[in-house]
């Protein structure tokens, strides 16, 4: 069962809002909206509902940074759960595409994260082999992925006792893609000893396990701690794939020769059709592009870009619904849509961005039809794997309030008595000298300060411009991957930055109780990045902070700026009233900071709980500072500004102490 475990309760009108919901839930709505202004504690009331109405859950966040906001949060919340993120694991990714009017094809180039791909597949492995999981995930889990069936099947199981040869174990490794030939034991790979098979699973960086095979018998299950130099006795094992798109012929009712002679056929009615209409080079083309598919596939079962014949592998029809992470679920789930008026567009956006390119491909001969198949869920088909949802949002869309009859569940109050902030106007003369001189008030008071830009030119520009002042500032825009997102942020909070520079980023969700002035740049300006929804994502950003204001920089008061102001200004006196009725006097949230690294976090906590003598934190502060160097010089530089964070938290502690 899902057990939450925090020292908060619910307050403000938090205690309101879970009722409603899980009261809701439990009568059967499917559909409901959480209107909850920022600061409010949605996350929290989320946790709440998860915990009363114990169902699986998939929380659905707009972009990876809010995703693994969340995602952090969670597991905070739900530490003896399965809690798994799921993003693309894509930092970098330049699809497939052509370009008839230029003749231009564009190859698909990407820049795979190998952590965030580890990642996905511990998820697919919880949902399948656990209960009680919550997943948080980007928009990616609309993506067509593994057949649930298929992927279940290709879990390889072991027991103690089992009749099997080391030979076999080792065959089945490796089609599950795990490394024989590594020259170190790393994640994904395994060494056959003379009477055992030692592997690391694929995520579990700091395990492995030894099985030892006598006379065709696994006799023992071992699992080692690398931290700990301990080790576990196991009756069973279950090894997962290494990669998300796996065919064991002997697991499923086609085999490979049935599947590559339907894709020859396929490319034959192609090649003809492209011949009679007199498209002798397209014709050519995809004769030679698929063959070359082919020949991989029927030596090594796998081939470049294998997910556009991923309709053959499902044994699905034609413009049949593909899989998709929410067919991992089992039935009666709840599905919460954070930050819903960017996620609902998103998602209906994706299938026909996705299909208007690859009609271009097989027009032109670089696909065959069916890799039309391998796409994202429309937004009809991801309604309908759907059971209870949620929406929220601080400002919630038309969509979710039609869906909803207009009736919303409201989260107004925050349990800290914070306000909504004080907006100002100003004009745009001399705008950066302005904003300068706002900045050291900002640092002499040690608060933090945002700049929203709108172009990614004009925030980098900003950032030099404010260092060349000798004020510590970074950009922070989609260009960074989400790890750079994340340690931008959580480096402004631990002090190392002043200012963060940033576009439409840094809109909804993220949690920087620190900020307490923003300032929006071309603030009457048109465009989505300064309509009313977004204006009052912006000005929430600073309603974490007891000395919370914003400032518009603009020389006319649009539509848009007064509508935001107005909402925003409805919000503070329902907020007033509420403190004045109970006496309550506003405090800046206390938040704490989450390492990527649960160890790094495991660790401070000890500091804090044992009461580290000074030999000791000096001990681990050194032991610290050399890893630090050791993954600086690897260039793992995320890696080592955690350490560098972590570090900067130990002697802070030991300076207030002292």
């Amino acid at each position: 069962m899902f057990r939450l475990i925090t020292d908060l309760n619910p307050q403000g009108d938090q205690e309101k809002a879970i009722q409603q919901l899980v009261k809701n839930i439990q009568q059967g709505k499917k559909q409901q909206v959480l209107l909850g202004a920022t600061g409010t504690g949605k996350t929290f009331t989320m946790a709440n509902v998860i915990a009363q109405i114990q169902k699986p859950t998939l929380i659905l966040a707009p972009n990876k940074t809010l995703a693994l906001q969340i995602y952090q949060e969670m597991q905070n919340f739900f530490p003896q759960n399965k809690v798994e993120y799921y993003v693309s694991y894509f930092d970098y990714y330049q699809p497939e595409a052509y370009k008839p009017h230029s003749d231009t094809y564009i190859s698909k180039r990407t820049q795979v994260n190998v952590n965030i791909q580890r990642m996905r597949l511990k998820t697919l492995n919880s949902l399948v082999t656990e209960k009680n999981v919550i997943v948080i995930a980007s928009v990616a889990a609309i993506y067509g992925c593994f057949d649930p069936k298929s992927y279940r099947k290709a879990i390889l199981e072991l027991h103690q006792g089992q009749k099997i040869s080391k030979k076999k174990i080792a065959t089945w490794l490796t089609r599950l893609g795990y490394n024989p030939h590594a020259l170190e034991l790393e994640e994904g790979c395994f060494f056959v000893k003379e009477n055992s098979i030692v592997l690391k699973i694929v995520w579990e960086e700091n395990h492995y396990w030894q099985l030892e095979v006598k006379n065709d018998i696994l006799e023992k299950i071992e699992k080692y701690s690398v931290k700990d130099k301990k080790t576990e006795t196991k009756t069973n094992i279950l090894i997962p794939p290494t990669r998300e798109y796996i065919y064991l012929t002997e697991e499923e009712s086609k085999s490979m020769t049935e599947i590559l002679t339907e894709i020859k056929q396929e490319l034959k009615e192609q090649a003809d059709k492209f011949h009679q209409e007199g498209k002798i080079v397209e014709a050519r083309r995809l004769e030679e592009k698929i063959s070359e598919d082919l020949i991989n596939l029927g030596e090594t079962g796998y081939c470049p870009m294998i997910e556009n014949y991923a309709r053959y592998f499902d044994g699905r029809k034609p413009g049949e619904c593909p899989y998709a992470l929410l067919d991992y679920f089992e039935k009666d789930y709840l599905t919460i849509v954070d930050e819903s008026h960017l996620a609902v567009p998103q998602i209906k956006a994706m299938y026909n961005t996705d299909h208007s390119r690859k009609k271009t491909l097989v027009q032109y001969g670089f696909r065959l039809p069916s890799a039309l198949d391998n796409r994202p869920l429309n937004f009809t088909e991801f309604k309908s794997k759907l059971s209870f949802i949620v929406y929220t949002s601080a400002t919630p869309g038309p969509y979710e309030r039609e869906q909803t009859n207009q009736q919303v569940v409201e989260q107004i109050i925050r349990p800290t008595g914070l306000l909504d902030p004080q907006v100002e106007v100003r004009p745009t003369k001399n705008q950066i000298e302005d904003i300068i001189q706002l900045i050291q008030h900002q640092i002499d008071k040690k608060e933090k300060t945002i700049i929203y830009a709108l172009t990614i030119k004009m925030a980098e520009d900003i950032a030099y411009f404010l260092n060349q002042r000798d004020i510590k500032a970074i950009f922070l825009h989609s260009k960074l991957d989400i790890f750079a997102r994340n340690q931008a942020i959580t480096s402004l909070r631990r002090g190392v930055y002043d200012v963060i520079v940033g576009i439409n980023l840094l809109r909804e969700g993220l949690d920087m109780p620190e900020v307490s002035l923003i300032c929006i740049l071309d603030a009457d300006k048109p465009g989505f990045l300064r309509d009313t929804r977004s204006l009052i994502q912006i000005i929430g950003r600073v309603a974490r902070h007891q000395n919370g204001r914003v400032i518009l920089y603009g020389d006319a008061i649009t539509t848009n700026m007064r509508e935001a102001m107005a909402e925003t200004q409805r919000r503070r006196n329902i907020q007033e009233a509420h403190n004045q009725k109970n006496q309550i006097t506003p405090q800046t949230i206390q938040k704490e900071i989450f390492f990527l690294d649960p160890r790094l976090t495991a660790l401070r906590k000890e500091k804090q709980e044992k009461n580290w003598s000074k030999k000791k934190l000096g001990k681990e502060i050194r032991s610290l500072q050399r890893k630090m160097k050791k993954a600086a010089q690897e260039f793992d530089f995320d890696k080592a500004a955690e350490y560098r964070d972590l570090i900067l938290d130990l002697q802070k502690g030991a300076t207030n102490k002292d």
